[in-house]
């Protein structure tokens, strides 16, 4: 099989709008579903911190908030990436989106970010200190499969 120039180019340009809306996905799910998912364990007293925090972080002085949903987006792109792989309809996607949210980031918080900051492994395997983050990014994640959701169809109707 041979393939054209054009197919190439039509080929990677469909790969980088994946990745793009991925990235959207995550970005947006971080602001609506991590950051209110926060705010409702705050209010009812299970966590310390608030949502929305705009402290500036390192190095380039952003608000958490935004640097946190940049992250959101590079995760939601990789799971944009890995799309294809999974089972196919809604209902499993918003399944693998939460199992994704709670093994991609909260492993990477716990084994890589974490141990970075001067903080123990993975909340010093204490459940008390360990239950938040998979709640946080189970929750991130069905809104990353949520937005992807939303954004295909709002593709199709463009299309059509």
């Amino acid at each position: 099989m041979q393939y054209s120039a054009s197919a190439a180019r039509d080929a990677h340009l469909t790969c980088a709008v994946n990745l793009a809306i991925g990235f959207a996905a995550g970005f947006l799910s971080v602001l609506v579903f991590h950051q209110l998912t926060i705010g409702a364990m705050y209010a009812m007293g299970l966590i310390q911190n608030a949502p929305y925090n705009l402290q500036a972080v390192a190095p380039y002085s952003v608000p958490r908030t935004v640097s946190i949903a940049f992250w959101g987006g590079v995760w939601g792109a990789v799971l944009a990436a890995v799309r294809p792989w999974l089972p196919r309809g809604a209902v499993m996607l918003l399944v693998c989106g939460f199992v994704f949210g709670v093994v991609g980031p909260t492993f990477y918080g716990w084994f890589v970010l974490a141990p970075r900051a001067g903080q123990p492994v993975a909340g010093g395997f204490q459940l008390a200190n360990m239950w938040r983050g998979p709640v946080i990014n189970g929750i991130y994640g069905v809104g990353v499969a949520a937005f992807l959701l939303l954004f295909e169809r709002l593709r199709g109707r463009a299309g059509s």
